[in-house]
């Protein structure tokens, strides 16, 4: 004797998947609220009590924790007026460091974006011979590790570049002048091959039927790249800006090597190294010229991103 099962009515059984899937995305938005809110407590609270430290006297900081400052507060501005004009070299003076640093990150950041927007274009857009072999090479360059083109680097600026006897590149003098463009020709070789992926996969997928029609109306590459392009890859060039500028300006081996320790080349984060002293006991200067160098990159950021919005709403394709 068999016994029939009882079925579901279709509506009823559309109904509890409805409310099963409500319920699911319920779930789901609220852990992942809760893990964003973990990640950016746990992503504050030392920064927080980096700036509480850097407000405190140095016997302070030297005896308690920052968060002993809510029952004691002695807060003062001594440890950011000794980093910044410091009359000693050992005291800080970070001014200098800080311009070196602008000097060196904004040329580094403008020119691989440049040069990388221009090679993935023509990579995605323009058909010539080698252009897949081309761009596997490139995609393969980014395995290469950045420790081992130092020592090559040093030596294509030391000797210069000769083929059968030619001289393509003369050998640089280790003047200030060219110290700098030594650090931008090495942070520009080796942020363009993911630069150059990134913005590929990017551009490959622009829609083919927007590039038929400015071919139509008699546009060239130069004008396709400059009036369409350019506007529909913002958010890219926006994302590669931010990670490229947090990049070089915590960037410390390459502007060492190329750059040197002076403090008419060196950047902020050479200055940094040196700052905490001989023991690394500094801990007040140490604190104060940690702050003073994220914010840069604070503000560089939040106002990026406000553009990386914008180029998201006004690089939408409607189908």
């Amino acid at each position: 004797m068999t016994t029939a099962t009882p079925t579901v009515p279709t509506g009823a059984q559309a109904t509890g998947k409805t409310v099963a899937g409500r319920v699911r995305k319920r779930l789901n938005s609220r852990t992942a609220t809760l893990v964003s809110i973990v990640i950016a407590v746990l992503w504050t609270v030392p920064t927080f009590g980096l700036l509480i430290s850097s407000l405190r006297p140095e016997d302070q900081i030297k005896s308690t924790g920052w968060w002993t400052a809510f029952s004691d507060p002695q807060f003062t501005l001594e440890n950011y007026q000794e980093v910044l004009f410091g009359s000693s070299a050992s005291s800080g003076q970070l001014i200098s460091y800080f311009i070196n640093s602008l000097a060196i990150t904004i040329p580094s950041v403008l020119f691989p974006i440049a040069f990388a927007a221009l090679a993935a274009y023509a990579l995605a857009w323009i058909n010539f011979r080698g252009r897949d072999w081309l761009y596997i090479a490139i995609f393969a360059l980014q395995i290469v590790p950045l420790q081992m083109a130092l020592v090559p680097l040093l030596k294509f600026f030391s000797t210069g570049v000769t083929v059968a006897g030619v001289t393509l590149m003369p050998a640089w003098d280790l003047v200030d002048e060219q110290k700098f463009a030594q650090v931008w020709f090495a942070h520009t070789c080796f942020a363009l091959p993911f630069a150059v992926y990134l913005l590929h996969n990017f551009i490959s997928q622009l829609p083919g039927d927007l590039m038929e029609a400015a071919r139509v109306d008699g546009a060239g590459h130069p004008k396709i790249f400059r009036t369409i392009v350019l506007p529909l890859i913002t958010p890219a060039l926006a994302a590669i800006g931010i990670f490229q500028f947090l990049w070089v300006w915590n960037d410390l081996l390459v502007a060492l090597i190329f750059a040197g320790g002076g403090n008419e080349t060196a950047p902020l984060t050479v200055r940094l190294a040196e700052m905490a002293g001989t023991r690394g006991n500094e801990w007040q200067r140490l604190t104060a010229g940690a702050f003073v160098s994220i914010v840069v990159p604070l503000i560089v950021f939040l106002s990026l991103q406000r553009y990386f919005v914008r180029g998201l709403l006004a690089g939408s394709v409607k189908g």
